[in-house]
């Protein structure tokens, strides 16, 4: 067809509409590389299909799929601001792995969903890129996902990032938190920083601070410090499992120490956790100093230096830390399970 049809009129395409298919194909070739060093034995066919086909582990005897979906917050806002996009994508991995970790599963693949006004192949190549390292980091596959470019959507240089994992555990290996009980041992597995969550509160502590991003910060640029990588657990938590009985875990995100251990809690009983039994990074000690932050809104904002609580049998604490810190975990005997007082909340901090 001309470009001038019969009444005249310009012909409009769709790269005029502002999507660009070609990028987006670019795009794709770019991350296959990635993609295919996260490869698994039961991934059947590459990345491309309409559809991504996993075939179900045999190691399995009674398998229950676990899955779970999140992003990665407003700590994008300061990867646009900072132009550092590669390892946003390990948070998305970090955030999504980390939660199916907690129930006992093994991640088995990964699919993500990036969202943009106008796609930038340099900057989502390097989103993806992260994306599969924090695949690797899990042992999980990238098997597939989706590139949307949406014209008006989305300022120029932003754009928003999803992703969903599915793993896999044995019915009988689930791990519930229903085996509780007082005299239980809490430990604490040392987090990376603040990992994807409080970014609205650190965002504006920064703004308020006027601190330049570049400058040092107990001997590392600033911006590398609050823009540090979820810590993925996934390979040494598996471990900690198949060697010793795990009664309870809990991905330390939104709502922090305090929201999140009562999430595997049986009812009346109290996590108690020690203030000071194990290292607040510097970043924390900061952040409260710049906005007077009081101690209880830490504990239900931050993570405050603790990423995953694990809770085992008091027989079993040393033993399972020996094997963390073998496994390249630092790890703190954080508190206990005891009976829950009256009108008491289910984790307190003391």
């Amino acid at each position: 067809m001309n470009s001038n049809d019969q009444a005249g009129n310009t012909s409009i395409s769709y790269r005029d509409a502002g999507v660009d298919i070609e990028a987006g194909d670019a795009l794709v070739e770019q991350i296959k590389p990635f993609a295919k060093r996260t490869m698994r034995p039961e991934v059947l066919g590459g990345i491309g299909g309409f559809g991504s086909l996993f075939e179900m582990p045999k190691k399995f005897k009674n398998p229950v799929l676990v899955s779970g979906t999140d992003g990665v917050g407003t700590k994008l806002k300061l990867a646009f601001e900072l132009n550092k996009h590669d390892t946003v994508g390990i948070d998305l991995v970090a955030m999504s792995v980390n939660d199916i970790l907690v129930q006992g599963a093994e991640p088995l693949f990964f699919l993500d969903y990036f969202a943009c006004g106008k796609l930038e192949v340099g900057t989502a190549a390097q989103v993806i890129k992260g994306i599969a390292q924090g695949c690797e980091q899990s042992g999980c596959a990238l098997v597939g996902g989706e590139t949307a470019e949406m014209p008006g959507m989305y300022p120029a240089g932003e754009y928003d990032l999803a992703g969903f994992a599915v793993g896999c555990v044995d019915k009988e290996s689930l791990i519930t938190g229903k085996t509780i009980s007082t005299g239980d041992v809490v430990l604490g597995l040392a987090s990376s920083g603040a990992h994807s969550n409080g970014y609205s509160l650190i965002r504006k502590l920064i703004a308020k601070s006027g601190i330049d991003m570049d400058a040092d910060f107990h001997g590392k640029p600033f911006k590398d410090v609050v823009m540090a990588p979820t810590r993925i657990y996934v390979k040494s938590l598996l471990k900690l499992i198949e060697a010793i009985p795990v009664k309870g875990m809990a991905h330390i995100t939104g709502g922090g120490i305090t929201e999140n251990v009562p999430r595997v809690l049986p009812e009346g009983l109290t996590a108690e956790i020690k203030k000071g039994s194990w290292d607040m990074p510097a970043l924390f000690t900061w952040l409260q100093a710049q906005g007077n932050v009081a101690e209880s809104e830490m504990h239900k904002t931050f993570n405050c230096g603790i990423g995953m609580v694990v809770i085992v049998a008091k027989e079993q604490a040393s033993a399972a830390m020996a094997l963390l810190k073998a496994e390249g975990e630092q790890v703190f005997e954080i508190g206990h399970i005891r009976a829950q007082q009256a009108g008491e909340a289910p984790t307190v901090v003391v």
